[in-house]
């Protein structure tokens, strides 16, 4: 029966023991990664008669690692720097210096046992698999190179000699960059009661966007008011389809993410769950837009009165690090018909009148209301050069216009979207033509 050497054996057993012993980062081996680590640290300790079940091991890690396209060493600090447990997610929180010691001695425990397992590299154990298995030459060993612009903490990490002189630096990461989703995605969504977290948010940035420069400006100083601390209004950008409000809140993501913003998607649907949602998100640290597109709402929707309590507040006190940013086509964000109106024949309700403002003033409610207006055909023109030289097209101009114009009677109207739309065909068409588009008719 195949086993390992009774060296390898005994730094098996005890790289076991010490993941075992694990007080606060038990979740740093509780993923794909990491339960294949364990799992075959087991095959090479108790191998069976012909080593397959240590050789499955070997690839069902090997398959692990590569699936996250990272190191055995890149996976591991990575995870440190994510994970939740009480440690991580009160050092979000406190000073380094109010924390309670016996955290503290618990995380220094765990750093350095986490740093013996960082040590046991994959060629490592690639060669105690070649021991057991008597193959000829050892597996292949999994590995990428590092990325050159690895800084901070995870660099200071790769080279130092005790992890647990590092608390503090770690804790003082954990109160600046957050913990788990909010740490590992800038953008993400509440779904089912739950943060989901988008893995590939839109890449739109901000000088992408032509027109609307003033309310552009607008949302950005107020952006940069909740970026700074200070106390940032909510905003509802109303206006026409297509003008880029949607875009726009997107932008301010690709722009300030590196400040920690992140970006909290809500549908209307999911209004409700609203002053939870802002519970959750009160005392992290990272500063949050939760973006809600298309609103509008029906009357007596539960929806409506939710959001209301965040934008106008309760007896709870509003977080200085959540803002709501909405669109809507609506200025009135509450459905009115002309039955609601109060006649002075109408007796069912003493004071509808003050009723009815309060729907027609919901929008009020939100501290900014930027106006999209239709485009002019000089701003869709200027939007459409504005793209075109941002995609590398190069054709007269007046041929450019004359067929943007066409694009806009033809299909949505002059807008950003249809100025995007018109730019996306006309790129791949010069590309599939060699340079020369049909006419648009």
């Amino acid at each position: 029966m195949p086993t390992a050497s009774s060296s390898s054996y005994a730094q098996v057993q005890l790289l076991q023991r010490q993941a075992a012993s694990l007080l606060l980062y038990q979740s740093v081996l509780q993923d794909e990664v990491g339960i294949a680590f364990l799992e075959l640290l087991q095959a090479i300790r108790y191998t069976d008669a012909d080593a397959r079940g240590c050789l499955q091991a070997y690839g069902s890690y090997f398959h692990a690692l590569a699936n996250q396209q990272q190191t055995w060493e890149d996976y591991l600090i990575t995870q440190i720097l994510m994970a939740e447990n009480p440690f991580t997610q009160l050092a979000q929180k406190r000073d380094f210096e109010d924390l309670p010691q016996a955290l503290v001695v618990a995380a220094q425990h765990d750093l350095q046992i986490l740093q013996s397992l960082y040590e046991c590299s994959s060629a490592i154990l690639s060669e105690w698999v070649q021991g057991v298995g008597h193959l000829a030459v050892s597996p292949v060993v999994w590995y990428v190179e590092p990325e050159a612009t690895t800084t901070g903490l995870a660099s200071s990490l790769h080279h130092c000699d005790n992890w647990a002189e590092l608390v503090e630096d770690l804790a003082n990461h954990y109160r600046q960059c957050g913990t788990g989703l909010f740490a590992q995605y800038r953008a993400l969504r509440w779904q089912a009661g739950e943060f989901i977290g988008i893995p590939h948010p839109d890449p739109v940035k901000l000088h992408y966007l032509v027109g609307y420069e003033s309310q552009k400006d607008t949302l950005i100083k107020n952006t940069e008011f909740l970026l700074a601390g200070e106390a940032a209004l909510h905003v509802l950008l109303y206006g026409t389809r297509g003008a880029g409000k949607s875009s726009l809140v997107k932008a301010l993501l690709n722009e300030y993410s590196h400040r920690h913003l992140r970006l909290l998607e809500v549908t209307k649907s999911q209004l409700q769950d609203l002053p939870t949602i802002v519970e959750h998100l009160r005392d992290l640290p990272q500063k949050f837009i939760i973006f809600v597109d298309d609103l509008s709402f029906e009357e007596d929707d539960d929806a409506f009165k939710a959001l209301k309590v965040v934008l106008e507040g309760n007896l709870t006190a509003r977080p200085q690090n959540v803002v709501v940013y909405a669109t809507s086509n609506r200025r009135h964000l509450i459905r009115e018909f002309f039955a609601d109106r109060p006649t002075p024949k109408q007796n069912e309700e003493v004071h509808a009148w003050d009723t009815m403002q309060e729907k027609l003033s919901f929008s009020d409610r939100f501290g900014l209301t930027l106006t999209f207006e239709s485009a002019d055909q000089t701003t869709y023109l200027q939007i459409i050069q504005h793209l075109a030289t941002q995609s590398g097209i190069d054709i007269p101009q007046q041929d450019l216009e004359f067929q943007a114009l066409q694009w806009a009677t033809r299909h949505n109207g002059r807008s950003g979207r249809t100025a995007r739309q018109f730019i996306d065909f006309l790129k791949a068409e010069l590309s599939l033509l060699g340079g020369n588009p049909e006419n648009q008719d």
